[in-house]
């Protein structure tokens, strides 16, 4: 190969983090762990999840794709996958869809400082019964904690999921 061509190639640098995306960037990458789930109308229940939290180059958006299975025999149970767009100023809209049809609209803050994201629900969409929902992610000492509640048409707000993940 000619030498003059080899010093046109382009130069390879690390992607670009876009400034809004920079504090929640602890997020990137694959998180696994155990969780625990109930509510008054259902039986608790144990599960294993996998969050993977990704960043495209210059764009101010988190992917967000979530997978659970049955601890006993490793069987799928719940998926989702969305989009996080942080704003400067703490706030954040968060889209989700879930395997089971339905889509939450979320907006909330987050909190470099603390490593914390509190999300409540503007909009649940294609839901017969469930009428809102609030999240709460935060990194404690490596390792990410996130707790669920849940409302539905005949039930206030009551804990749902929680669980901690550590990276891969």
């Amino acid at each position: 190969m000619d030498a003059r061509m080899e010093s046109q190639a382009p130069a390879t640098s690390p992607p670009v983090i876009h400034p809004a995306v920079a504090p929640l960037s602890f997020l990137l990458g694959t998180w696994r762990g155990q969780g625990e789930g109930g509510f008054p109308t259902i039986h608790s229940f144990s599960y294993g999840e996998e969050i993977h939290f990704s960043h495209s180059p210059y764009k101010p958006v988190i992917g967000y794709t979530q997978k659970t299975w049955k601890l006993s025999c490793g069987e799928p149970m719940h998926a989702e996958s969305g989009f996080w767009r942080p704003k400067p100023d703490g706030t954040i809209e968060v889209v989700i869809a879930q395997s089971n049809g339905l889509v939450e609209v979320q907006k909330g803050r987050y909190s470099f400082e603390e490593k914390l994201i509190q999300l409540q629900s503007e909009i649940v969409g294609n839901a017969s019964k469930v009428k809102e929902i609030r999240r709460c992610f935060q990194l404690v000492d490596g390792v990410l904690c996130y707790d669920v509640q849940m409302a539905t048409n005949t039930i206030t707000l009551q804990p749902h999921l929680k669980a901690t993940l550590k990276k891969l």
